[in-house]
Parts: structure tokens; sequence; C-alpha cells
């Protein structure tokens, strides 16, 4: 992982629409979204722009599963992690588990 890891647990939620079925999310506050808005405000100073949506790249661990993409701002304050149908099937979770996290931020 990238030199700034962030460790959280949070619970799965599930965002249900009828045009792309139910999408798993975890939301990231507290002390890892401040670390996390840092972050993006360092990238931001160092490129001159924000990323699409104010995004952060990041490398995620859960479980075994590894994978790359990126946390978005939410307008009520903190971060949104998608976690893909996949990861959720190979690590047994289900809607209101708790999730350990490890973030890479990039």
């Amino acid at each position: 992982m990238d030199a700034v890891t962030v460790h959280f647990t949070a619970p799965l939620l599930v965002w249900r629409t009828e045009q792309y079925g139910d999408i798993g999310y975890v939301g990231i506050d507290g002390e890892a979204a401040e670390t996390i808005a840092g972050h993006e405000l360092e990238r931001r100073l160092e490129l001159g722009r924000r990323r699409g949506f104010g995004s952060v790249k990041v490398e995620v661990r859960v479980g075994a599963s590894r994978w790359s993409t990126s946390v978005f701002p939410q307008k009520a304050g903190g971060w949104f992690l998608p976690v893909k149908k996949a990861i959720c099937r190979a690590e047994g979770l289900e809607e209101g588990d708790p999730v350990e996290v490890e973030l890479g931020l990039l």
C-alpha cells in the first residue's frame, strides 16, 4: 500500500436502484474522512485542479480481497467507498455487516 494508509471499520450499506440493481458501499467519516480530505487537498494543490467529482484514487483491502477504485466526497460530509458485488460475495458480506477496510491513498 501507499505511504498514506487509512484503516477503519464501518457497516456495509446498500443503495437500491432500479437501473443498476443493489450497489454496496461503505460510508467513511471521522478521522479517516479527515485524512482523505487532507490528501485530496494536497493533490489538488499539486495538480492545480480537482479529479472528477473530487474523488481520490485508492487501493482497497477488505479481508483477502484487494482492488483499485476511487472514494467520492458526500455532500453531507465524509466519503463514499463503492464495494463490488464480487467482493461482497468473496468476503461473505451482507448489508449491515461491519467491514474492516484498509485504504492506500494514491
